[in-house]
């Protein structure tokens, strides 16, 4: 995994380099997201690396999802052309961890951080704006709130910001006792 996030590194910069150049970060984000949900898809990895498909009919197939997903398209002949690089160095497969460190790029360039908030019970659009104002000033960063609800946590929440874990929930509390007691 490691060494894929190596490998990976260079082409996300200079895809994020170019989209910053273009001010087309969200297009970008967009089409590196479709087409890595393409080679997520089982019937599209079964054709990469696969003799009989050619690389260009490959390539145009991967373009042409990633393409078609919502703002992608101003993305236009210069994805074909990344995803042409790609293929042309056997990388179709790295495209994941690609998009992963394009979005780590652009949130550090526009300060933001996407946080996954899980709450037993849903929340008030009262008890969303408190907890966004409190962890933009916590982590000095805008954030961008993504709500689930869990009931196995019985009550509280569990927040997480990439390696950054708040866990506030009674399962957690819980689960942290009872390895207290049996230690």
């Amino acid at each position: 995994m490691a060494e894929e996030a190596t490998v990976a590194r260079p082409y996300a910069r200079a895809a994020f380099e170019y989209a910053l150049a273009g001010k087309s970060l969200s297009a970008w984000s967009t089409f590196l997201g479709g087409a890595e949900t393409a080679v997520r898809d089982e019937r599209v990895a079964r054709l990469i690396g696969n003799p009989h498909v050619r690389t260009d009919e490959l390539v145009e197939l991967l373009a042409g999802v990633a393409l078609g997903v919502g703002n992608a398209s101003g993305v236009g002949e210069h994805g074909r052309n990344f995803l042409r690089l790609l293929a042309d160095n056997s990388r179709f497969a790295l495209l994941p961890q690609i998009a992963q460190q394009f979005e780590l790029l652009r949130a550090n360039h526009e300060s933001t951080v996407e946080v996954e908030l899980v709450s037993a019970v849903p929340l008030t659009p009262e008890q969303q704006q408190k907890f966004a104002a409190a962890l933009t000033k916590r982590l000095a960063r805008t954030v961008r709130l993504h709500l689930s609800v869990d009931p196995k946590l019985i009550g509280g929440a569990v927040v997480r910001a990439g390696d950054f874990v708040i866990d506030g929930s009674l399962q957690g509390r819980v689960e942290r006792l009872s390895s207290a007691i049996t230690g």
